[in-house]
């Protein structure tokens, strides 16, 4: 599948998309919208694609949210199905989803991140929600998110400045999950990627389900209950994969894993 303003490709088990607009710091038009809907629904549709990285071309920007002057310009169009950047509204993605940083993540481009699982980030990367400074609300997930991820107080801090916050200050606060040297960026995501490839991709996709799932349960004691309800879960302990993780271990060999 070829695209205008993303790409998207897979290596092994894993699928790879980039948001390819360098030249305006990878900020989104209506059109990369509908590029990005249908590339994560080519990978949520894709049973031997169990990881998804997400990242943004050139030096500067992972993305700087909404392409305002396309906006200026009247080049407005609905949001596709799954929302902004069809990734912010999928909430039935259970399949893991990395976001690589490099350079600023802001606005709609830090709402594109707080969607995804796991953030690494270069050193020299910035986060923000800085749309109250253009008369903008960040209505792209980026407000329930972030308070959800660090707390009220962290949160309220950023967006009633609509200031970034370095690399350095992300992890302290915890939306980021690691931060590294530019020049060990690819290495560290490999890793990432590889530890997660490690297990079994249908109890990665139950686990991930439930901890989602259960966030909105009354109780601890309700999402316990509940799980066993829950599609992801349902699948996994029917799967193939649930077979072969004890045979494996009990045959002293790897597992092979089919996800399904």
């Amino acid at each position: 599948m070829t695209f205008d303003f993303i790409t998207a490709s897979t290596t092994g088990n894993v699928t790879n998309i980039t948001l390819n607009r360098p030249d305006v710091m990878n900020a989104i038009n209506p059109q990369m919208h509908a590029e990005l809907q249908s590339a994560f629904d080519a990978f949520a549709a894709d049973d031997n694609q169990f990881l998804c990285v997400i990242r943004g071309a050139g030096e500067r920007a992972f993305c700087a949210g909404s392409d305002l002057k396309s906006i200026a310009t009247g080049d407005i169009a609905p949001y596709p199905e799954n929302g902004y950047a069809g990734l912010i509204e999928r909430f039935d993605l259970n399949k893991p989803v990395i976001a690589a940083v490099d350079g600023f993540a802001l606005g709609g481009g830090f709402e594109i991140a707080l969607a995804c699982d796991i953030i690494v980030a270069t050193s020299r990367s910035s986060f923000g929600l800085p749309e109250p400074l253009v008369g903008a609300v960040a209505l792209g997930g980026g407000l329930h998110r972030l308070a959800r991820q660090i707390g009220l107080k962290q949160a309220m801090g950023m967006v009633l400045t609509a200031e970034r916050v370095s690399a350095a200050d992300a992890l302290t606060m915890g939306f980021v999950n690691e931060v590294t040297a530019l020049d060990k960026f690819e290495t560290v995501l490999a890793d990432w990627c590889e530890r997660i490839l490690r297990c079994a991709p249908l109890s990665i996709a139950a686990s991930k389900e439930a901890i989602m799932r259960g966030l909105d349960e009354s109780s601890l004691a309700s999402a316990m209950s509940s799980q066993d309800d829950y599609p992801a879960f349902h699948r996994w302990k029917r799967a193939e994969d649930t077979v072969e993780g004890p045979k494996a271990f009990a045959e002293k060999r790897k597992p092979s894993w089919q996800g399904r």
